[in-house]
């Protein structure tokens, strides 16, 4: 080998230890850097060259050509990377379960000075003082008083539930805008680091961990899938469908309910749509939901991942009552707000439709089952039979009657009047204590129950079901003219105070005939319904709490063990710095020793 070749040599290693020194010191300088994944080099000896050939040895003579710096990769696990994504999703899912879960404690005030127990345990202290004396004017007033201020508290309740859905339907809308701005940002990094690397020179590294923050951050909004081709380019998974693949971006969109204002992300890209004369897509986005919210949460099942997951669980579908409670509870179990919705909702109408029952008794309503009545059957003047209602005669001012002869609710609808009045003959059917039956008949006006749920008039409609005339927290009052006029009740029925019907206002809230759901057997009063959900608020939010903190454990133990591969160690990096210094200063050193073996060749064949 030449003098020539030699100080070649010495050069290869000299830019080789110097490259290395530059990579260590980008590893040292970006210890503390967010997403940062330490480089390690990777050097290869330069190809040998075949000096001579000689058949009869048993090798060629060689001599190689030094080293060079082939390449520097970033140090990293794929399947920690995978798997510290799954989990930071699931934690995510419930640590917003969890905060839901707060909100709504916090929301019933039973850890602070407006707890709503207060004002139902003062409705039924109004109660007590009232069958002390029924006919003072001050009791009534306070049992009204009292009446409206539950009635208050619990709309404070309610608006407040569905003020947090719209904040958090607020929230789905800004998640899906992130997750689609994160789509974007991995496709251009997936050009850009393909367009530096195609030469197989390069590796866009900075780049990768620019890409892997954004999976990262991806990985806690949704349930992602991720692959890296041969070009470098990483493709992404939603939910099992394609988000981001080759050089598109499949956005997810966002359906926006015409009544409750609900967002609903879907993929336009597998959705039916209509196109209107102006150019607007009226999508169908049946089939093209991007989370099945119908199937059960479940780790096993890995459907318990990703914080939009969570949101759309929590928020639920629409604004809740205690009709999804007899209807379709199983639905409206699996959002934490609607479940709190309809089993609050079912309180308020629980007390306020045994109250009112009460009263009316007092009035004179005659109802099916109640007090020896079989049943009711009023006749119109049209031929129009009404069956099984409930329904009293017509006696203006009355006793626990309006001026205009309806009898009084204490709560009343506000879009549909409790009672209508009708003019036909009744037939009315009772049972004495011995089992043996009569009928009575009579002509005249009559106050007619307005039942709930009654069906719409127009028979083509597809939902005969009329929201305006039930008793929800969304459609309830205090009666307006008892609210300025308590004493209208009176409790004076000919000429004597009525205590009875005092006492079984009192009774109703001693009576254990409520259960919050359909899961719960055990039947329990007003205050101890209440009490059992605030329990189960409370069980729940421990349960995801708990659920949550051994969730964050894992995250961090993964991500731990993800930081031993990819995070920057200083004491290994300065062993680094002085292997390589060292290396350094050897090919220096040899670079020198060939200079001067050439300068002593040049200086005798110059004389």
């Amino acid at each position: 080998m030449s003098l020539f070749s030699s100080l070649y040599i010495g050069a290869s290693g000299l830019q080789t230890s110097q490259n290395a020194l530059n990579t260590t010191a980008h590893n040292l300088s970006n210890a503390d850097t967010k997403g940062y994944t330490r480089q390690q080099i990777q050097q290869a000896n330069r190809p040998y060259i075949t000096l001579s050939t000689n058949p009869h040895s048993i090798s060629n003579q060689q001599t190689g050509l030094g080293t060079f710096y082939s390449n520097v990769k970033q140090v990293r696990d794929y399947f920690l990377d995978m798997t510290f994504r799954r989990e930071s999703g699931r934690s995510m899912f419930y640590q917003v379960s969890t905060e839901t879960m707060e909100e709504v404690e916090s929301l019933l005030g039973e850890l602070n000075q407006e707890a709503f127990q207060t004002s139902m345990t003062d409705l039924w202290t109004s109660v007590q003082e009232l069958v002390k004396t029924p006919s003072s004017s001050v009791c009534q007033g306070l049992f009204v008083q009292r009446a409206e201020e539950f009635l208050e508290r619990s709309i404070h309740i309610y608006d407040s539930l569905c003020a947090y859905q719209d904040n958090m339907n607020e929230k789905i809308k800004q998640n899906v805008i992130k997750i689609n701005n994160y789509g974007n940002q991995i496709l251009k990094l997936n050009e850009q680091i393909r367009n530096i690397e195609v030469g197989g020179i390069e590796h866009a590294n900075d780049l990768r961990d620019a890409r892997n923050q954004l999976l990262d951050e991806l990985a806690e909004l949704a349930d992602i899938s991720f692959k890296e081709n041969a070009r470098g380019e990483v493709s992404v998974q939603i939910e099992g469908v394609d988000f981001v693949k080759g050089d598109m971006c499949f956005e997810i969109g966002l359906d926006q309910d015409e009544v409750t204002g609900f967002y609903t992300p879907f993929w336009p890209v597998n959705a039916k749509f209509t196109e209107l004369p102006d150019g607007t897509r009226v999508y169908d986005i049946e089939g093209a939901r991007v989370f099945d919210l119908s199937r059960e949460i479940s780790t096993d099942l890995d459907t318990d991942i990703g914080g939009l997951k969570a949101m759309l669980h929590a928020r639920g579908d629409h604004r809740a009552d205690y009709t999804d409670i007899e209807n379709n509870y199983d639905n409206v179990s699996q959002s934490i707000i609607m479940n709190m919705q309809a089993e609050f909702d079912q309180l308020i109408h629980n007390v306020a439709s045994k109250l009112n029952s009460i009263l009316a008794g007092a009035a004179g309503v005659m109802t099916p089952g109640e007090n020896g009545v079989k049943d009711v059957e009023i006749t119109l003047a049209d031929g129009t039979v009404m069956q099984g209602v409930q329904a009293c005669k017509d006696e203006p001012g009355g006793y626990m009657r309006h001026e205009d002869g309806s009898p009084i609710q204490l709560f009343s609808k506000i879009t549909t009047p409790g009672y209508q009045k009708v003019t036909g003959t009744a037939v009315v059917t009772v049972v004495d204590k011995d089992g043996n039956e009569s009928t009575e008949t009579i002509t005249g006006d009559f106050w007619v129950y307005m039942e709930e749920h009654l069906g719409d008039p127009d028979p083509n409609k597809e939902d005969p079901m009329r929201p305006e005339t039930i008793y929800s927290l969304k459609n309830i009052q205090i009666d307006q003219e008892l609210k300025h006029s308590p004493s209208m009740l009176g409790f004076m029925k000919d000429g004597e105070e009525d205590r009875a019907t005092a006492e079984a206002l009192s009774a109703a809230f001693t009576e254990e005939a409520y259960t919050l759901n359909p899961h719960v057997k055990k039947a329990s009063t007003f205050l101890q319904y209440y009490d059992d959900l605030v329990a189960q608020v409370s069980n729940s939010g421990y349960a995801f709490r708990s659920v949550l903190i051994n969730q964050q454990n894992t995250v961090e133990s993964t991500e731990n063990a993800r930081e031993q591969i990819i995070g920057v160690s200083s004491d290994e990096e300065l062993s680094n710095m002085i292997k390589f210094q060292n290396a350094y200063n050897a090919s220096s050193r040899y670079i020198n020793a060939i200079s001067e073996m050439l300068e002593h060749v040049i200086t005798a064949l110059g004389r």
